[in-house]
């Protein structure tokens, strides 16, 4: 498991919340049950866009037979290395080294590593 701060929306500030990134049942979204108790507990909101990264993460991750913790700490850690780039440009380059891993006949976790 993982540990991760990402901006949630609390009425309108953006605050750094902690969510922690394991592998999630099949069928249920990797923030599911954090995003659930952060609204009902302290009235806060996971961005969509955020909660949509963390599910083609996940997806990617299946896809490509890659842990899905290790895939979030390299995008997370590429969009935090690139300013005023999101999760989604670092979502891109994972599939980017992803694919480049397989295209050199290394196993897809080399390209994360």
């Amino acid at each position: 498991m993982k540990k991760f701060s990402i901006p949630c929306d609390f009425g309108g500030q953006k605050s750094p919340f902690d969510v922690y990134i394991g592998n999630p049942k099949e069928g249920n979204h990797p923030l599911q049950n954090q995003a659930s108790w952060l609204s009902k507990e302290r009235g806060g909101h996971i961005p969509p866009e955020v909660m949509d990264s963390f599910a083609q993460l996940l997806e990617l991750a299946k896809k490509n037979g890659v842990s899905f913790e290790d895939l979030c700490v390299y995008a997370l850690e590429s969009a935090q290395n690139q300013e005023g780039e999101g999760a989604s440009q670092a979502q891109e380059q994972a599939e980017g080294a992803e694919k480049e891993a397989e295209i050199d006949g290394d196993s897809p976790e080399k390209g994360i590593s």
